[in-house]
């Protein structure tokens, strides 16, 4: 491969073209509603080429199917703010978005603001104009319900509805009550969500959509978590996002830097086994070995699927680690996966 053939990102040789082929994982990860994966495909391609405006709208796509709608708003923003993308396809995601959210403020004040600068087409003015006058009107029926609306969150409290999580057959049935607090205030079941977190024998695979859900919507109080046969306490508004875990990313620029150019196809396979284990840990982190280590021992793990016979030798000299260290880290993957498959 000629030097013109190559990009370089932090001292690292990548694919040409790899934010394109993370682009295409990401849009056929939407067609098959795997989001969370979209999420990550679509990041890494960000990372490799950040004004790529077909893998921001993508991003939106996802984090608008997914209820993310706060990130979903963020991002259409930041893309109108930097004029990245057709201006009038973005500005209609955005104001999509603002509706689920009912911020019909923030619609008045947009549109109306594009009226005055003559940014909009002749042939969009009526769809805006019919817009604009909903969303007035909703915003002064929203201000008149503020009050009804509070008393009701009370009464909601006072009740202190139940998601019933035990009592629900299996994980999948599970996975669909918790889905439904995307588009739900979740703090009327916190005390059943703070008992579900603590408990060591519930799923920490279902644990994790939870806190996924507590952070998007800003819970900002301490929560205890038991998982994984460790105990902490977290604020779920201050975690780290999940898709851009900087322990993960480490790990997968290391196993980068080995397989990109040797076997790609084994690198993406690899992928698919980080992303689902560190969705599984979230808010954990792999402790006691490092990332060297690990990186070597999801590489062990996948490679020897496709060759039984493969040594672990090689893969100690390759990313220099400790034969026991390395052991180890395969031990933790190998019992990861046991878990982790039959609830994705």
């Amino acid at each position: 491969m000629s030097k013109r053939d190559k990009k370089k990102k932090d001292n690292i040789v990548l694919f040409p073209d790899l934010d394109q082929r993370f682009l295409e994982k990401g849009l056929q990860s939407i067609q098959e509603k795997s989001y969370y994966e979209a999420v990550s495909f679509f990041k890494e391609a960000l990372s490799l080429n950040p004004t790529n405006s077909e893998v921001q709208i993508g991003l939106i796509l996802a984090y608008y199917e997914l209820g993310s709608l706060h990130h979903a708003k963020d991002i259409a923003k930041n893309m109108l703010q930097s004029g990245l993308g057709d201006y009038i396809h973005v500005l209609d995601l955005y104001l999509m978005i603002l509706v689920q959210l009912h911020e019909y403020e923030e619609i008045v004040a947009t549109i109306e603001v594009l009226l005055e600068e003559h940014r909009i087409p002749a042939k969009k003015l009526e769809h805006f104009s019919k817009m604009l006058d909903f969303s007035r009107r909703m915003a002064l029926s929203t201000i008149k319900k503020e009050e009804g609306d509070e008393n009701h969150y009370i009464e909601e409290e006072d009740n202190r509805q139940k998601l019933n999580l035990y009592s629900l057959q299996n994980s999948n049935e599970q996975m669909q009550c918790i889905a439904k607090l995307h588009h739900q205030n979740v703090r009327p079941y916190i005390e059943e969500i703070k008992g579900y977190l603590a408990d060591e024998n519930s799923s920490p695979f279902l644990k994790t959509l939870l806190l996924n859900i507590l952070k998007e919507q800003e819970y900002d109080k301490e929560i205890a978590i038991h998982k994984l046969n460790q105990h902490l306490t977290v604020i779920p508004s201050e975690l780290e996002e999940m898709g851009v875990q900087s322990q993960k990313d480490e790990i997968w620029s290391a196993l980068i830097h080995q397989l990109e150019h040797e076997d790609p196809v084994l690198l993406e396979h690899i992928m698919v086994l980080l992303e689902q284990q560190f969705f599984l840990l979230y808010p954990l982190k792999l402790e006691r070995y490092s990332n060297p280590v690990w990186a070597a021992g999801y590489h062990y793990v996948i490679q020897s699927y496709f060759d039984p016979e493969t040594k672990i030798g090689d893969y100690m000299k390759a990313y220099e680690v400790d034969r026991k260290d390395l052991m180890g880290a395969i031990r933790f993957i190998k019992s990861l996966e046991e878990i982790s498959y039959p609830n994705i």
